[in-house]
């Protein structure tokens, strides 16, 4: 980016960290109780279950309150189906924010080809208040939005899902809940070892 665009960037502006998870109706494992000698069995059938893409963006600013915003879609199961989010979506997500913290922002993501592909970068062009880093690849470590899906993976764990419908009510739910829990999104930026720091005048 341009210069001027990371100037204006870096004056009162947040940065965010984005990052995309998928769920199905297969839970993750987790430990549980059970019986010495007897493996606790959850029973689920994932086939033709259809996918939940959930897209989150923790937005952070010294001196403010940190925030966590999230898109959801569902994609059915079926042939010819997307099964992931496209450039609409994240767009959407990182408007929301922007909406939503009235300030400049400096989003920082994967190299998710939907990320670099050219109608994203023509739809980043046409917003001057956001300025784009992309994280080095393989670098899920340095992605605090990463914990906040162990942290939601966790609470699911064992859980047999009757419905699509029912995994984004409870997905929504725990995400709702991460967002009253600033010292929790503080902590998964913390982890990630990165120091984010107010910039220091010339």
């Amino acid at each position: 980016m341009g210069g001027g665009k990371r100037a204006r960037a870096v004056c009162g502006g947040y940065i965010c960290f984005e990052d995309e998870a998928g769920f199905t109706r297969r839970p993750p494992r987790g430990r549980t109780w059970g019986r010495r000698g007897v493996t606790p069995v959850v029973t689920v059938s994932g086939r033709r279950s259809g996918r939940l893409s959930v897209a989150g963006l923790i937005a952070m600013r010294p001196g403010s309150r940190t925030r966590l915003c999230h898109r959801l879609r569902t994609h059915p199961a079926g042939k010819g189906t997307r099964r992931s989010m496209g450039e609409r979506d994240f767009i959407a997500l990182v408007d929301g924010t922007h909406q939503l913290v009235r300030a400049p922002i400096v989003l920082v993501w994967g190299r998710l080809n939907t990320h670099v592909s050219r109608t994203m970068r023509n739809l980043i062009a046409e917003r001057p208040w956001l300025t784009v880093f992309l994280l080095p690849a393989c670098s899920p470590d340095l992605n605090p939005v990463e914990w906040v899906w162990a942290h939601v993976k966790r609470s699911l764990a064992n859980l047999a899902v009757m419905a699509l419908d029912r995994l984004e009510t409870l997905v929504r739910n725990r995400l709702k809940g991460l967002q009253y829990r600033p010292d929790t999104l503080d902590g998964f930026i913390a982890g990630t070892g990165l120091a984010l720091d107010s910039p220091t005048p010339p």
